[in-house]
C-alpha cells in the first residue's frame, strides 16, 4: 500500500483513468444489467478496457466495482457474490496495470440515513463486504467515488478504516444552482463536506462527474482555496451528455480538454482522469498535458 504515496510524491501528478461504464455500453452491456457480473462473465472485456487505459498512459486505474457494494448487488439478487464480484475486479485491474497503481472504485448505495431505510451499521457492513474483496485482490487504494450524502461517505471511510494502511481517496459530485453555487445532490457545499472528510483522515480528496471538465475549474479552485495542502482527485465528465440520433454524445471531445487540464495543474492538483464519456483517447490527451506541464517545472 506504501506504493500509492510513493508514486504520488515521486511523479507529483499522477494520470487516472477515464469511464468504465461508457466502454462498458460499447462493449454491449445493457441498460438494466448488473455491470460487477461481467468481471466473472466477461473477463476478457474487462481486461481490455483496463490495458486500454494503461496503454494510453495512466499511472492509476480503477476497477469494475462501481456498483459492488452488498446493498446494490442484492439488488441483482447476487449478495453472495459481493467479495468474489469485488476480488475479481481488482484481479482483472491488478493484472493490466503491470507496474502501475489499482484503486478500488466504491459508489454509493442510494440509501439514505436520513430516510431511516438502513442504518449506518447496515451502510458499514455493506461497504466492508465489497472493500475486503477489493483489498485481496491486490488495489493499492480505495477510492470512494460519486458520493454525494456525508453521512454515508462517512460510513464508507469508517469501512475503509477496518482495515490497516488502506490508501483512501475520496471523492464527490457536485452541481452548480442558480445562484452559481456548487452542492452535492443533498445540498451541502464543499467547504462542509472537506470539514468532514478530511477530519476522517482521508488521504486524498476529489470531485468526479458532473458538470464537465470546463464547468469544474471553479469548483476545484475553490477545494483547493479551502486546503492548500491535501491533494486532490479530478475526475470530470467529458462534459454534458446529449442524445443524437439516439446514441449519447459528450461534448468535451479529447482535444476539446487541453486547456481545461492545464488549468486543474496551474490550480495545483495532484490526480487527474476523467468520468462519464472519456475515452483512452481523452486519457491519452491528459498523459501529454501533464508530461508537458512537468517538463516545464
Amino acid at each position: 500500500m506504501k506504493k500509492f504515496f510513493e508514486s504520488l510524491s515521486e511523479k507529483k501528478i499522477l494520470v487516472s483513468d477515464g469511464a468504465w461504464g461508457t466502454e462498458l455500453f460499447k462493449a454491449g452491456l445493457r441498460a438494466g444489467e448488473c455491470p460487477e457480473l461481467w468481471n466473472e462473465t466477461n473477463r476478457n472485456v474487462l481486461f481490455s478496457i483496463a490495458k486500454k487505459y494503461i496503454d494510453a498512459g495512466s499511472d492509476i486505474i480503477s476497477t469494475n466495482s462501481f456498483g459492488g457494494s452488498l446493498i446494490k448487488l442484492s439488488h441483482y439478487g447476487l449478495a453472495e457474490k459481493t467479495y468474489a464480484l469485488n476480488k475479481t475486479a481488482a484481479e482483472i485491474s491488478r493484472e493490466a496495470a503491470g507496474d502501475k497503481l489499482v484503486m478500488g472504485s466504491v459508489g454509493p448505495t442510494g440509501k439514505f440515513l436520513i430516510s431511516g431505510d438502513i442504518s449506518a451499521e447496515e451502510l458499514i457492513d455493506s461497504f466492508t463486504a465489497q472493500i475486503e474483496g477489493l483489498i485481496d485482490g491486490g488495489v493499492d487504494a480505495i477510492l470512494l467515488e460519486t458520493f454525494y450524502d456525508i453521512d454515508e461517505a462517512e460510513c464508507a471511510v469508517k469501512a475503509v478504516r477496518n482495515f490497516e494502511d488502506v490508501p483512501l481517496i475520496c471523492s464527490f459530485t457536485y452541481d452548480r444552482n442558480s445562484s452559481g453555487e456548487y452542492r452535492t445532490m443533498m445540498g451541502a457545499t464543499p467547504k462542509d463536506v472537506l470539514q468532514a472528510i478530511i477530519t476522517l483522515g482521508v488521504d486524498v480528496i476529489g470531485i468526479n462527474c458532473g458538470g464537465g471538465y470546463n464547468n469544474s475549474i471553479d469548483l476545484v479552485n475553490e477545494i483547493r482555496s479551502f486546503s492548500h495542502k491535501i491533494p486532490i482527485l479530478v475526475q470530470p465528465n467529458a462534459g454534458l451528455p446529449e442524445t443524437i440520433e439516439g446514441k449519447i454524445i459528450y461534448s468535451e471531445t479529447p482535444e476539446v480538454i487541453t486547456n481545461y487540464v492545464k488549468s486543474y495543474l496551474n490550480i495545483g492538483i495532484n490526480i487527474i482522469g476523467g468520468c462519464c464519456g472519456t475515452t483512452p483517447e481523452h486519457i491519452r490527451i491528459i498523459r501529454k498535458v501533464v508530461d508537458d506541464f512537468l517538463a516545464n517545472q
